[in-house]
């Protein structure tokens, strides 16, 4: 659970922190060294982050950790250059590029377990909007931010497309118990361009 908010000031230095850390990896220069010390303790505090980059609206890389292994400002700073450098949907972020990125940095919960005894149940245990869900089944895994919701608003649609994501049929949650948990998520970004 999150208990501190960021604070504005907070969500500016996370924001501004993951900006540089981009403009320094894209011109192949090394990521700067963070001195912990300088950062307020809820930045320095363990945390899982997602960075979505966007470019005229439309994504540019996404990527992330489901569970908090390292202070915050550098798990941003390091989600940040993934983002814009390893996402294998997309090619790696040009120099030219960057000044028209929006960078949108999600904090996660950590995420807890869903009970259900059917299938069909599921959609229902679900909170549209507000949960994040991330869907096992053996080795293979996949997650939806909560902003998901926005273009899958449907419990059903939701579901399908992150079995399709995971690489599984768009039906298998229908058929077997999966492995399901749910986290939410303190989302702030950039102004627009």
């Amino acid at each position: 659970m999150i208990t501190d908010p960021l604070t504005d000031e907070e969500k500016k230095i996370l924001l501004k922190m993951a900006r540089q850390s981009i403009e320094l990896a894209v011109t192949g220069h090394p990521v700067m060294h963070l001195v912990l010390e300088d950062y307020s303790p809820n930045l320095r505090e363990h945390g899982a982050s997602f960075v979505t980059l966007t470019e005229d609206g439309d994504l540019r890389g996404c990527i992330g950790a489901l569970e908090p292994y390292q202070p915050l400002v550098q798990d941003v700073c390091e989600h940040a250059v993934a983002a814009a450098l390893d996402d294998f949907r997309f090619s790696p972020v040009t120099p030219y590029e960057v000044s028209r990125l929006v960078i949108e940095i999600s904090r996660l919960t950590v995420p807890q377990p869903l009970h259900y005894e059917h299938p069909q149940d599921l959609p229902n245990r679900l909170k549209a909007g507000r949960d994040g869900v991330i869907l096992r089944d053996g080795i293979h895994r996949a997650t939806f931010l909560p902003q998901v919701w926005e273009k899958l608003p449907d419990p059903v649609e939701f579901l399908s497309h992150l079995c399709q994501k995971m690489g599984a049929p768009a039906d298998l949650w229908k058929r077997k118990l999966l492995q399901v948990f749910t986290y939410q998520v303190e989302e702030f970004q950039e102004e627009k361009l």
